[in-house]
Parts: structure tokens; C-alpha cells; sequence
């Protein structure tokens, strides 16, 4: 795991979501006008809420988009839970030119989600392998 520091917005943000779901937060990413919460294992459901009520609770009071992620310390279901719920066929983590990467197989008609609108999906997968993981990029390819 890459060391990395949390600012105080970032902690704030890690507490009210904490208080309003009651799941654990291990980290949380801002991109752009999204925030992408990274949950300890088992606690995505907790997190989510009946019918989606403490997402809905936590994007009313932040007021912007939120992801919700689940940890794991396989780094094959790490990248899998990143993109919940589109569905991955493969993933490849291999070194090239010192750098680790990730290469994962979707459908074509997932593709525009796993990127998400103005790529901020792909953007918080990229922060949040890279402290957990150590991998330097993430490749999506269309099967």
C-alpha cells in the first residue's frame, strides 16, 4: 500500500459519511463535482442503505455525485469492486517500463459507465489503486 496523506476536507468528508451510514471509511477521493468513498470489506451494503436512503442522505447533505467502493486486499477484486456494478470479464495486472498497470476486459455497452460522465469514475479507480495498490494506470478494453 502507497503511503498518502488525507487533507482536513477529505477526513470531514470521511466522518459525515461514517456518521450518516454507519460503514467504516479506509479513504475518499473528490474529482471534480464526484466523491468516490472507499469502504472497509463487508461494508458496501451498510454503506448503500435500504433501497439506496444513505446514499441519497449523503448526496443531499455534500451535494454532489457519490461513489461507494468496497476494499479488498486482492488487488483483482480490489479493481472489480472499484467499478460495481458494471460487470469485468478479466483483469491483468502486469509491470511495463517500471510502472504497474491494469488492464481490464468490459463489454462494450459498459464502457461509457466505467469511465463515467467526463471521466470520473475512471479517474477515482486510477487515486485510489495507485495508494492501495501501487498501480500506476488502469486500461480499459472493450471485448
Amino acid at each position: 500500500m502507497g503511503k498518502f496523506r488525507l487533507g482536513t476536507e477529505e477526513i470531514k468528508y470521511m466522518t459525515l459519511f461514517e456518521t450518516l451510514t454507519g460503514a467504516r471509511v479506509k479513504d475518499c477521493v473528490q474529482v471534480q463535482n464526484a466523491m468516490g468513498f472507499l469502504v472497509n470489506k463487508g461494508d458496501v451494503g451498510l454503506a448503500i442503505g435500504k433501497n439506496g436512503s444513505n446514499i441519497e442522505k449523503v448526496r443531499n447533505v455534500i451535494g454532489r455525485s457519490i461513489f461507494v467502493m468496497e476494499f479488498s486486499d486482492s488487488v483483482n477484486e480490489f479493481i472489480r469492486n472499484l467499478f460495481q456494478p458494471i460487470k469485468i470479464k478479466q483483469v491483468r495486472v502486469y509491470e511495463l517500463n517500471n510502472e504497474k498497470v491494469a488492464d481490464i476486459d468490459i463489454n462494450k455497452r459498459d464502457r461509457r459507465r466505467a469511465i463515467g460522465q467526463e471521466g470520473v469514475r475512471i479517474k477515482m479507480a486510477k487515486e485510489l489503486s495507485k495508494r492501495h495498490h501501487n498501480i500506476d494506470n488502469i486500461n480499459i478494453k472493450v471485448v
